[in-house]
């Protein structure tokens, strides 16, 4: 089964590497109708291959990290007949507490755990919050992960599987903009608070992606899209209002804290 993949445009060796080993896992779900998952992906992972399997047409495919609303995902391809379910990932939990006055953070246990010889792709999400740490992994990795005793200098203890009350709520801030139009740098510099111009050159220079890909800087954004910029954060166009009488659209962006 092949498919013409220009339209995806330059990619990185890392990106012709991830491309290639899914649709490879296409053709093995499609003719030896076996499920095939991916490692973790990065959001603009995430995004590429959604774009491959739409190519494809491949519509039994599920995105899931452990947990609702996770950042980090693998990709689950199933066979003909088979159900997409969550429970059919190979992912495993492993929680973590320790002293409130120990201040660990994301960075300290993913040094931890890159240690241990540990790839980046077999590790999901790391949630860190006062005393506790819930880390997403590969099956595999995850009976690696449940052995730590010390991360750094600080004492640590582990269980396996976690609690939904671990994983806090994402909280936003509220950046309410007027713009001439939806165009990408009119948003991003809304924003930013940058000017219009200095957006319009981050987003030529790839230092600003919509829904995790690059993209012109004159693209009509919608409802819902997330953008990221470097230096500056994560965002998403919350909302747009009804044109003004000075033909201005009133929006909402939410920042990603």
């Amino acid at each position: 089964m092949q498919r013409n993949l220009s339209f995806l445009g330059e990619l990185s060796d890392e990106d012709k590497l991830l491309v290639h080993r899914l649709t490879e896992y296409i053709d093995m779900c499609s003719e030896k109708r076996v499920n095939r998952f991916t490692m973790f992906l990065n959001e603009h992972q995430r995004a590429l291959c959604s774009k491959v399997l739409n190519a494809y047409s491949f519509e039994d495919h599920l995105f899931y990290g452990g947990y609702e609303g996770a950042v980090r995902t693998m990709c689950g391809l199933f066979a003909p007949g088979c159900e997409a379910e969550r429970n059919e990932f190979p992912i495993g939990a492993v929680s973590f507490s320790f002293r409130g006055s120990d201040k660990l953070t994301h960075r300290d246990f993913l040094g931890c755990i890159m240690s241990l010889g540990i790839t980046r792709g077999s590790v999901g999400d790391i949630v860190v919050s006062s005393g506790k740490a819930v880390v997403f992994a590969t099956e595999l990795a995850a009976g690696l992960i449940k052995d730590i005793s010390k991360v750094g200098r600080v004492g640590v203890r582990s269980a396996q599987g976690f609690d939904e009350s671990d994983i806090p709520e994402q909280k936003f801030s509220e950046i309410k903009a007027s713009v001439a139009s939806t165009r990408f740098d009119c948003i991003v510099s809304a924003a930013t608070r940058l000017p219009r111009e200095k957006a319009s050159a981050l987003i030529k220079r790839g230092l600003a992606e919509l829904n995790y890909m690059t993209s012109p800087a004159d693209k009509k954004l919608e409802e819902g899209d997330v953008f990221t910029v470097r230096g500056h954060g994560k965002y998403y166009l919350g909302s747009i209002g009804e044109p003004s009488k000075k033909d201005r659209l009133h929006i909402i962006i939410r920042k990603y804290l």
